[in-house]
């Protein structure tokens, strides 16, 4: 399934040549380890919610609430993400010395929003969410997104915040059925992949424990996830809804559920989203949570991915399995979606053709050099042509993107292109991410 994204900015591709950054193996890694992490955070949250608002030609962000949580299972040394990957960036600045202590790249749904039709004529204002370590003294958060005429990010809002504040929200939120499939250690040195519920009533609580089950199975029976279980644990939050399924708007039909979810996103039969992202947050409020993915209880094709934000699918149809490892390619790993022939809700002119993209699985030849040059073959023509001379190796295949022209993917099939196995380049992207979540 489509996800929006902007493409990477010539400052990140600086950065990355001079940082150890996705070019090693991991994101990036804070200078000072666990040092650093303690002398400026607890090991609890600080979620900071958010709403932006815009249309197609600008946007802005307003702070609505912060709450304090009880548990951080981020990485505790890798605190700083110069990666570059995302439209949107949260950096937490110690406010004595203005020092960076902290950052993280997201996208949201209400950046995919904005390049739609309907962002041409309508403002609109979407609720979004971040969480990062608690602080310990006054910080300056600072959220900035991509602007798109000239890749570059801009301040979008900028606060100080004291730790003590009385305007930070410390009340419990509800305790759903927490289960843990798989736990193989301390969260803060782990990815922790958190299962939600989503059109499960209270009857068919046990159908979700067991969906959940099966698709971690799913998960590490697929490359490069086999090799990395270990790197792992997994949880289950059992949400109820009032009924099953979602709805589903281009038919008329609407259920009651937990996440407010439903097919026919910005139109598209088969996008399956929710843009009720405080829900999301409040259901895993109290679980070590690096990745989400969003169980629905339906059957019907379908599902959605945003890099760092949330995934979801469908829990019984046919192509399950392919959809999950897909949509969480794009959320987990920040992979972009490599067809080129489907229907999709944006403007043809949604990866501009005079930069490179940020994701790692897709180029526009701007910058070739920061992907995947190091895994061709020697002797490999870029572009590659589709000869059987190449067609099974790495090369560099026109067509991606969701343009046929212009953009470039690794290999000619790939899970994210038509649900082939994950080929070298979205493997290695997998594995760098495991890295950095699991502090290595």
């Amino acid at each position: 399934m489509k996800i929006k994204t902007i493409p990477v900015c010539l400052l990140f591709t600086l950065a990355m040549l001079l940082m150890d950054g996705f070019t090693g193996t991991a994101l990036a890694r804070g200078n000072s380890g666990q040092s650093t992490f303690d002398t400026y955070f607890e090991k609890k949250s600080l979620r900071i919610d958010f709403a932006l608002s815009g249309d197609v030609a600008s946007q802005t962000a307003a702070l609505q609430q912060l709450r304090e949580e009880p548990l951080w299972g981020g990485p505790q040394r890798n605190l700083i993400d110069s990666s570059g990957y995302g439209g949107y960036y949260v950096n937490v600045y110690d406010k004595a010395t203005q020092k960076l202590i902290y950052s993280r790249g997201f996208n949201t749904l209400f950046e995919e929003w904005r390049t739609t039709e309907q962002a041409k004529t309508e403002i609109q204002s979407w609720t979004n969410s971040v969480s990062i370590p608690y602080p310990r003294q006054e910080v300056v958060v600072e959220i900035t997104g991509r602007d798109r005429k000239d890749m570059q990010f801009r301040t979008l809002l900028k606060t100080a915040i004291s730790p003590a504040s009385i305007f930070i929200d410390r009340g419990r939120l509800k305790d759903n059925k927490i289960t843990r499939i798989q736990y193989t250690g301390e969260p803060s040195g782990k990815a922790d992949l958190v299962f939600l519920a989503e059109g499960y009533t209270a009857a068919e609580q046990d159908k979700f424990e067991a969906d959940a089950r099966r698709f971690t199975e799913l998960l590490f029976a697929t490359p490069p996830y086999d090799t990395r279980r270990s790197d792992f644990n997994v949880w289950a939050v059992g949400l109820i809804s009032e009924e099953s399924g979602t709805d589903v708007s281009g038919k008329g039909i609407f259920r009651q559920t937990a996440l407010n979810s439903g097919y026919y996103t910005f139109g598209l039969d088969r996008y399956l989203t929710t843009p009720d992202m405080k829900s999301i947050r409040d259901a895993v409020w109290n679980v070590a949570c690096d990745a989400i993915f969003i169980l629905v209880n339906a059957e019907t094709y379908g599902g959605g991915g945003m890099y760092n934000f949330y995934a979801m699918g469908t829990a019984d149809n046919e192509r399950t399995a392919g959809v999950f490892v897909h949509e969480l390619g794009h959320s987990f790993a920040g992979l972009a979606d490599e067809y080129f022939t489907s229907e999709v809700a944006y403007d043809a002119d949604f990866y501009p053709l005079d930069a490179e993209p940020w994701e790692p699985n897709i180029t526009t030849l701007v910058d070739f050099g920061s992907k995947w040059a190091d895994l061709l073959p020697a002797g490999t023509p870029v572009p590659t042509p589709l000869e059987d001379a190449y067609t099974d190796k790495v090369g560099v295949f026109e067509g991606g993107g969701y343009l046929a022209k212009g953009i470039y993917r690794p290999k000619v099939h790939c899970t994210m292109r038509d649900y082939a196995p994950f080929c070298p380049v979205c493997s290695r992207a997998i594995q760098r991410m495991i890295d950095f979540l699991s502090d290595k």
